[in-house]
């Protein structure tokens, strides 16, 4: 399919990637190779690419992020098609509809997969990150990027929060190679970004 790329795989799992929307969205597709049934992380646009791409894929969900506009603007269409939708509660209000309530330190169970929430406000009251076990893979919104927190300047961000969700929830959780794959840009390793942590707080964001 056009403007899909599987970006990683093992025997297990695999990751598909599309970037979509005037924000450049990065929407992935967590598929259990053993089941064939996958989660969309972020339904954020270009919805009839995500709805052919989750057809084909398997999705039977998908798990928001966060709540912020560029996330969530396939969200009508994909619930239109059947396709449960789970956000944090903290974040509920800023969807137009949604399913399903997310909680801190849940497993998502996905085919044979498991996939670990991390809530990590600071972005927005609500921002959540997953993991899946027994894999490198962190999937962390806008939270972090390579190069820093992402951007606490819109209503509900908080600087302080989103610094000591990247440091106690994220850098010292994970091991150095585990790959961040962000909301929106390229993918980066905690090992990469951690040793930075005291540039960030010392400019201020």
């Amino acid at each position: 399919m056009t403007g899909v790329v599987r970006i990683w795989e093992d025997a297990a799992c695999e990751v598909h990637r599309m970037v979509v929307g005037p924000m450049d969205n990065n929407v992935y597709i967590i598929r259990c190779r053993r089941s064939g049934e996958a989660v969309l992380v972020d339904a954020a646009n270009e919805h009839e690419l995500l709805l052919e791409t989750a057809r084909s894929l398997g999705v039977a969900s998908v798990v928001e992020t966060h709540g912020h506009w560029d996330h969530i603007q396939a969200v009508p269409a994909v619930r239109e098609a059947g396709i449960s939708v789970a956000v944090t509660a903290a974040d509920a209000g800023m969807l137009p509809s949604y399913d399903l309530l997310l909680e801190d330190d849940t497993v998502l169970e996905v085919g044979r997969l498991r996939i670990r929430t991390v809530a990590t406000p600071g972005h927005t009251t609500g921002s959540i990150c997953f993991a899946v076990e027994g894999t490198p893979l962190l999937f962390t919104g806008d939270t972090l990027f390579p190069g820093g927190p992402g951007n606490t300047s819109f209503e509900g961000g908080d600087f302080p929060s989103i610094i000591a969700s990247i440091d106690q929830r994220l850098f010292s959780r994970f091991a150095p190679d585990t790959m961040v794959l962000p909301g929106h840009g390229a993918a980066t390793t905690i090992g990469s970004e951690s040793p930075h942590l005291q540039e960030w707080i010392d400019r201020g964001w």
